[in-house]
Parts: C-alpha cells; sequence; structure tokens
C-alpha cells in the first residue's frame, strides 16, 4: 500500500525511496523472514534465520531522516507540501480512486454493494449531476480522503446565515389549570437536534467538502464553533449525532457539564468511531432512565451494520405541578439510499424500545420526542411511516424507502415481512411477549397473518415540528449541505396535543399526555446557503444545521 502511493508522488526523491523500498520488502529478501507459525512448508524462504545473521532493518518509510542517514537521499530535503502527478491532476474532476473512498457506516466503496459512485454516494443524496451547482469543487483539485484541499491560510470573511426565531406561541393557551384550588402552570422548554459531523467521517470524505476553505475543516477551528453554537442556543434538551468518542470524553462532554447539562453517550458498535449523545440540563430535568439502542444483532443479515440510538427517560423539575415524564429519542440511521429495508428495521427496533420505555401503567405512553439524522426525505415513505403511523410497502423498491435514491431500476422489492420473526418484533413495531401455551395457538396464528401482509404499522402518534417548505418562497428547507446534495434529513418529532398547530385531529392525544409547539428556529432553502458558500462554513462548523425547538408540557389533571 505504501508502495502505491509513494509511486504516485511527483518528485525524484520518493522515486528513488520507492525504488529501494520494493527491493527491501520484496518476497525473498533476507531481511523479510516470516516466523516458522507463518510459513508454508515448501516456501522457498521459509527458513527463520538468527537474528545476528540478518541484515540491517530497512529505513523507516515513514521517516525521511532514517533515509538520509542510509546514503540514498545525502542531500533531499524533506517536503510538507505533496504534490500530485500530473497522471492525478487530469482527473481534477473526478472522485478520490474507490480503494480510498469510504462510506458513513464504515465499509470501503469498493464493496461489490458500493461499486458504483453514482448509485451510492457517501454520506449524501444525489448524484454528482444532481447537485447545485456552485457546491461543485472550488479548488480544481482531487481531495483524497484524510486530506484537504489546497487553499490560502485564512478563510475569506463570509456572512452569517440568517436564521430567525418563529413564533408559534399565541396559538396555545397558557392559561394555567386548577386542581383541587390550586393553579398548575404548564412546563416550557427547549430541544435541539443536531448532527455535528464527526472529524473523522469528514477526513474520510473531504471530497464532499471541495467547495470550502481548508481552515475552516480543521477541528481546532470546528470545535470552539460548535461549543459557541450550543452554548448560545441553550436548549433545555440536545439529540446530537456524530459525535466522535474521543473528542466527546475530552472535549465536549466536559464542556457541556461546566455549562450545566448532563450527558449520555452510546458509541456505534464496531470499530466506529462516533455515536450518539443526549443531554440535558440538571436544573429542567432528572433521569429517570437510560436505554441504549444497538441494530447491530448477530445472526440476522438485515440487521448487520452498526448504527445506533440512545432513549432517555426524563422527569421535569417543577414542585408547582405534576408532570408526566417525557421520554427522548435519539438516532441516526443507515445512510446508503439504497438500503430501505435496512432502515425501516433499524426504525422498527428502536420504536420497538420507544413504546417499551414510554409505555405509563393505563398501558398509553408518555409525550415521546424522536429526534435524529434519518437520512430519509420529506414525505418519503419512511418519513410517512412515523407520521402515519403506518405503512403499505407492497411493491416497494427498497431504494424509494428513504426518497434518496434518484433510480430504482433493477432494485429489489421489499420482502413481506421486512424482518424476521427471529427478531422478536411484530409487524406493529412492539416486542413479541411471551404468553402461557393456551392461547399460544391463537396468537401464532394472528401473528402469522401479520407476518404475512405487506403492512407494518406502530402505537406513537406522532409529527414533525417543521413544515419543510419555506414559507415566503415555498422553496424545500435545508438541514444537511455539501458537494453532492443540500436536502432535509433531520428531523424533530414529537407527540402531539390535542390542539397543537401542526397535528390533525386524528393524529394527537390529551394535553397531559402531548406536546404543544410553542416555536422552532427557522430552516433556509438554497439561496441562503449559497450566499454563505455553503456548509461548513466559517461560521457553521458542520454539514448539517441544529433544528431548534420549543414545546410545551401540560400538568397532569389528578384524579
Amino acid at each position: 500500500m505504501f508502495g502505491r502511493y509513494l509511486s504516485t508522488v511527483g518528485f525524484p526523491q520518493a522515486q528513488t525511496v520507492y525504488y529501494h523500498w520494493r527491493h527491501w520488502y520484496q518476497p525473498g529478501h533476507l531481511w523479510l523472514t516470516y516466523p516458522s507459525h507463518l510459513q508454508h512448508p515448501s516456501s522457498s524462504f521459509s527458513t527463520v534465520r538468527h537474528p545476528s545473521s540478518r541484515p540491517p532493518r530497512p529505513p523507516n518509510p515513514y521517516n525521511w531522516s532514517s533515509w538520509r542517514q542510509t546514503g540514498i537521499l545525502p542531500h533531499a530535503q524533506p517536503r510538507r507540501d505533496l504534490q500530485l502527478s500530473a497522471g492525478l491532476m487530469d482527473r481534477c474532476k473526478s472522485e478520490p480512486p474507490q480503494k480510498r473512498r469510504r462510506s458513513t457506516d464504515g465499509r470501503q466503496a469498493g464493496d461489490k454493494s458500493q461499486r458504483s459512485p453514482e448509485r451510492s454516494p457517501p454520506k449524501g443524496s444525489r448524484s454528482p449531476k444532481g447537485s447545485p451547482e456552485w457546491l461543485r469543487n472550488v479548488t480544481g483539485t482531487p481531495v483524497p480522503p484524510g486530506t484537504f484541499p489546497s487553499g490560502p491560510n485564512k478563510s475569506p470573511s463570509t456572512p452569517e446565515l440568517k436564521r430567525h426565531w418563529e413564533d408559534l406561541s399565541h396559538l396555545c393557551k397558557a392559561a394555567p389549570s386548577m386542581n383541587g384550588g390550586r393553579q398548575k402552570w404548564p412546563f416550557d422548554f427547549s430541544v435541539m437536534s443536531y448532527n455535528i459531523l464527526s472529524q473523522d467521517l469528514l477526513c474520510d470524505n473531504t471530497y464532499l467538502y471541495r467547495h470550502c476553505h481548508p481552515p475552516i475543516l480543521d477541528w481546532r477551528h470546528r470545535y470552539p464553533n460548535i461549543i459557541k453554537e450550543l452554548e448560545q442556543h441553550s436548549a433545555d434538551i440536545m439529540c446530537l449525532q456524530e459525535v466522535q468518542e474521543d473528542h466527546y470524553n475530552q472535549q465536549i462532554k466536559p464542556s457541556l457539564e461546566s455549562l450545566g447539562y448532563h450527558c449520555e453517550y452510546k458509541r456505534r458498535t464496531g470499530l466506529k468511531p462516533d455515536g450518539c449523545a443526549v443531554v440535558f440540563k440538571r436544573e429542567r430535568f432528572s433521569l429517570v432512565s437510560c436505554h441504549p439502542v444497538e441494530y447491530f444483532r448477530r445472526g440476522i443479515p438485515l440487521l448487520d451494520r452498526d448504527n445506533v440510538g440512545l432513549i432517555v427517560l426524563l422527569r421535569p423539575i417543577d414542585p408547582h405541578s405534576s408532570l408526566t415524564n417525557i421520554c427522548v429519542a435519539n438516532t441516526h440511521l443507515l445512510y446508503n439510499p439504497r438500503r430501505g429495508d435496512i432502515k425501516l428495521a433499524q426504525l422498527a427496533v428502536l420504536l420497538a424500545e420507544i413504546s417499551r420505555v414510554a409505555q405509563l401503567p393505563d398501558s398509553s405512553v408518555c409525550p415521546v420526542l424522536l429526534c435524529g439524522d434519518f437520512n430519509s426525505v420529506p414525505w418519503s415513505p419512511l418519513y410517512r411511516f412515523i407520521k402515519d403511523s403506518r405503512l403499505e410497502y407492497d411493491d416497494l423498491p427498497i431504494g424509494k424507502v428513504s426518497g434518496q435514491e434518484e433510480n430504482p431500476r433493477g432494485q429489489r422489492i421489499l420482502t413481506v415481512p421486512i424482518w424476521p420473526r427471529s427478531l422478536g418484533i411484530s409487524q406493529q413495531c412492539q416486542y413479541e411477549s411471551r404468553t402461557t401455551d393456551s392461547d399460544l395457538r391463537d396468537l401464532e396464528q394472528a401473528e402469522l397473518d401479520g407476518f404475512t401482509k405487506p403492512s407494518i404499522e406502530h402505537c406513537l402518534k406522532l409529527t414533525s415540528a417543521y413544515s419543510h417548505y419555506l414559507k415566503e418562497s415555498g422553496h424545500p428547507e435545508i438541514t444537511t449541505c455539501h458537494s453532492r446534495t443540500a436536502i432535509t434529513v433531520d428531523y424533530v418529532f414529537y407527540s402531539a396535543a390535542l390542539g397543537d398547530v401542526m397535528a390533525q385531529a386524528e393524529c394527537s392525544v390529551p394535553p397531559e399526555k402531548g406536546l404543544q409547539l410553542l416555536g422552532r428556529l427557522s430552516l433556509v432553502g438554497e439561496d441562503e446557503l449559497q450566499k454563505v458558500n455553503g456548509l461548513p462554513n466559517q461560521h457553521n462548523s458542520s454539514d448539517h444545521l441544529p433544528l431548534l425547538t420549543r414545546f410545551r408540557l401540560h400538568p397532569r389533571v389528578d384524579g
């Protein structure tokens, strides 16, 4: 691997190093010998030599001074700026080499399922042909993973993105309720959902940020910007995605704790470096319980990815009112636009756990907040499943589930059922309970009928806090933007109380078991993002925008 990249570097010293490197590391060289337990019996270099009889170890390929000490590069000086060869420069409009690209779920883009960059571009939703012209590469050079495009040391000044607060409180009644002659005021609180962009994922996918000036992609610039943004909005509850574990432990968690927050975190499974965090102000909520959710299930091929969710049950702190608990769920679903079946299965696992955690003694559920990056666009089948509590998926191609794949030709149709019964989750997104033998046959027959119908359901009545269209122009709202796309994939769903401005009557719940939307921080369209050179930029340090909302919880009426 080292030799492949040295052979493409365009200066003579590298070619000299490459020639000697191949000589030292070719099979059969006296220095390159293997332990006896790793050697093949017929190997011509199977003899294990005594260390004293070996030639000296070759120079460290990553240390230029060691090569100068051998006399191979007597007058060479290390170059601090790698220059691409003419062959690579000819590909200034192309993607990085296939073997170098990585998708957000950690798989090499050379895998069979992701060989075509136009079919499944990492971390975006449209092919390069579908991306806005102003988001194309502004540097004129290819950007291999792990490096930033060349550019000036200082970013040119860009205007700040203008977002305003949309106040909806005048549509909600604020009068206190009376109980036993004592007034009970409602409980108002704010919620944020924000994908802060993991630095490791940024470095693995730098070709998505060709429009950015290099200094703004440095974590030393991004981290203080992100913390400043979180502190400025000062949400009572924050659901964060793509939170890198080392940055969380060393920087993000200590900073938020110093601001009065309690932090919970769940890293993605496998070797993935990032995960989801839910943080809340200690003066406003107390933690009842925390429930990490792993979507990876051994033995179930459909659930072989490392995405996760995180659910917390919070108790509002208000000495003057009797308030129900609030269930807050945060997740980051699989990106791959062509695997809607996996996304629906991951969502089913999350909804089943939410239903269990949020259940009240009367079998109803407490107010639910479902936040995160769902890698699905508004009005897609997955989005409608969340909002409508039901999805009929007969003859639905898996690539159309999230609405990101523009060319569904040749795609598989969703199977019936989508996930196997061995998962232990019904088609109503509930954990299947064990019962007595007398009821087992009837229950199995009913469940079998459900597993043969192309439909799934859930019991949560959820509404989106955003309308997904700009009020003034009618253009689509945008929550994420990079060199490939500008769309909405981030959401704040909530249990809407009866009379809520965003909910239909049939999709609402009693006031004490639901939430009323009081306001939200407006989103923007492509025109506004073009003026600030897209995302990330000098002032916004993620390729996502934070969603900020404010809700009202009404007190319980004691019977």
